[in-house]
């Protein structure tokens, strides 16, 4: 390990932003945060000229691909990417193949991303209607939460029988993280558009085929179960305005049901689907402008709790079959802080409020240990944030599918650089050194 002062950098940590040196020590921790440290003999300084220096992003939620869907992406591959867009941190679905169901196929997933990670890591437990007793046995300190689909999955994911629901809320040892859409519902709607247009679907359909009904009613399920039980509840990828009344504002630390809405979510909606189709097909759906704008909101009032990508990535070949048969997800990792940061050059959220969502909040929640913060003895996984625009170009993007929804866009701000557990691992252009991420703990 190799000691690096970072110097006139431009620190968001906690609510605030201020002028100060950062000291990464042999360790790979944060060594010392104050004014005008000296650089001790054989020191790497970085001068960061008044940029921005954040603490790297936690994902909360991604697909990564791997084991089982690999043509798609893997902890490699996409980790990568994740690096190259200021993500330090992620925390993986089980919905692989095979799905992640019991504590072999969960240490079998930490096997397999030991020294092959760019960014830390953490996988979910899923839930199915026959894995009861494997939630029930869970060592809490082995994952960041149990997923149950609430909705659509594949495989046996799909967790529709009442009264396994309502055991798995009532004995989850960890934070019950949920995908919420009403697969009746949706089904519903499927059947009566196919019988109304044929083969003649097409992606603008999409939001009104994975409804806000859906997502609503499945979500008010979702929370009343949580709120019978006591459980910890996360309900990811909000999507629609409709659902916001199911959660309060206030402080992360003081809420037992919190809420997570997604990039794609405050960066496009209806109208762009007529440019892009497919491209942006995911589940739940893109929607009206109007939701964007009240999903902002929310995240400004503290009544959405974390920004993720729910990073999913798809071949491009796939993306392009019919409405119908294309699959749902977007890969997002690589643009998804500099499309955050877009909020901040718009007025319509301060730094500290993204730093907040993308970093402390993911680690308040899911108890990581030194992580999120800019603090003296927690990891340095930092990111530097360059001022310089760029244009996302397909040859860039690092995801194992090989392009992004965000092609031809525009960024007023760019990662310059990105150090996970004191190493750096990205310089701006390309990736540097070798895989660093460690595993996750989780302070439980």
């Amino acid at each position: 390990m190799t000691r690096t002062l970072i110097v006139n950098a431009r620190l968001v940590n906690e609510g605030r932003q201020f002028d100060a040196d950062l000291r990464i020590g042999e360790d790979g921790r944060i060594a010392e945060i104050g004014a005008q440290l000296a650089a001790a003999p054989g020191e790497t300084v970085v001068d960061a000229a008044g940029r921005w220096l954040l603490p790297g992003m936690i994902d909360d939620q991604v697909h990564f691909r791997e084991p089982g869907l690999t043509h798609k992406g893997d902890v490699a591959t996409e980790s990568a990417a994740a690096v190259a867009g200021g993500l330090t941190s992620f925390m993986d679905m089980p919905n692989t193949n095979p799905p992640t169901l019991n504590a072999a196929a969960l240490q079998a997933k930490y096997d397999m991303a030991a020294g092959r990670a760019w960014g830390n890591y953490g996988f979910y437990l899923g839930a199915s209607n026959d894995n009861l007793a494997d939630i029930q046995q869970l060592d809490p300190k082995t994952a960041p939460g149990i997923k149950v689909f609430m909705g659509a999955s594949t495989g046996n994911m799909l967790v529709d029988n009442p009264e396994t629901l309502d055991a798995i809320f009532r004995d989850a040892p960890t934070p019950i993280i949920t995908h919420c859409e009403d697969t009746p519902t949706i089904d519903a709607t499927m059947k009566a558009y196919v019988e109304k247009y044929g083969d003649n679907l097409t992606a603008s359909m999409h939001p009104d085929i994975r409804s806000r009904e859906a997502c609503l009613k499945s979500s008010q399920l979702a929370v009343s179960l949580a709120r019978k039980h006591g459980t910890r509840l996360h309900v990811l990828h909000i999507s629609t305005a409709d659902e916001l009344a199911l959660f309060t504002p206030g402080p992360i630390e003081g809420k037992r049901i919190t809420a997570e809405t997604c990039i794609h979510f405050l960066r496009f909606d209806r109208a762009d689907y007529e440019r892009l189709g497919n491209l942006i097909k995911c589940n739940p759906s893109i929607k009206d402008a109007s939701d964007r704008e009240a999903l902002i909101r929310a995240l400004a009032e503290d009544v959405i709790d974390v920004l993720a990508t729910d990073h999913a990535p798809h071949t491009w070949e796939e993306k392009q079959k019919p409405y119908a048969q294309a699959p749902s997800g977007l890969p997002l990792v690589q643009y998804a802080l500099v499309a955050a940061l877009e909020l901040v050059h718009e007025g319509r959220l301060p730094i500290e409020k993204i730093v907040h969502k993308f970093a402390h909040a993911p680690a308040l929640l899911f108890n990581v240990a030194e992580r999120g913060f800019l603090r003296e003895g927690y990891w340095a996984d930092l990111v530097l944030v360059d001022d310089t625009p760029f244009t996302v170009k397909r040859e860039d993007v690092l995801s194992k599918c090989g392009w992004s929804p965000f092609e031809g866009t525009t960024f007023r701000s760019k990662i310059g650089s990105t150090w996970v557990n004191g190493q750096q691992v990205w310089d701006g252009t390309k990736l540097v050194g070798t895989p660093q991420g460690q595993r996750l703990r989780f302070d439980r």
